[in-house]
């Protein structure tokens, strides 16, 4: 069902799930919280943070997904994309990328950092190929 004055041209799907971000800048890992999902789209997920984040930056989602591997194994969405737009702590953010990942057993309610530099080297890559872009334009 379509509503009147919807902008969206994707669906979005209300889905609550537990979520854990990091916030890149200048290609470094800067922050890190959890919150909840609102909902998600094949374009973007609107989510409720710990603490506000400011538009325009990278973020790593790592969503809990309700579906098991298998039926037996637990699984993540991992979501790469730039927080769009805030609204005290609810978040929306584009789905530049996105994979599935198995999970531990138990969720971590405070999330622990990783200097796996995943989120790093992508926000960098999206960095320089917004830069040969307008070099290129120029």
């Amino acid at each position: 069902m379509r509503i009147e004055n919807e902008r969206r041209s994707k669906s979005r799907f209300a889905i609550q799930r537990d979520v854990r971000y990091k916030i890149a800048e200048a290609g470094v890992v800067v922050a890190a919280g959890a919150g909840q999902t609102i909902n998600v789209g094949s374009g973007g997920v609107a989510f409720v943070t710990d603490k506000p984040l400011t538009p325009g930056v990278f973020v790593e989602l790592s969503i809990s997904w309700p579906v098991l591997l298998d039926e037996t194994c637990l699984m993540r969405l991992i979501v790469f994309g730039r927080v769009l737009r805030c609204a005290g702590r609810k978040a929306v953010c584009t789905i530049y990328k996105y994979e599935f990942r198995t999970q531990a057993r138990t969720f971590q309610a405070s999330p622990r950092t990783r200097a796996d530099g995943m989120l790093e080297r992508w926000a960098d890559g999206m960095r320089k190929e917004s830069l040969k872009t307008s070099v290129a334009g120029a």
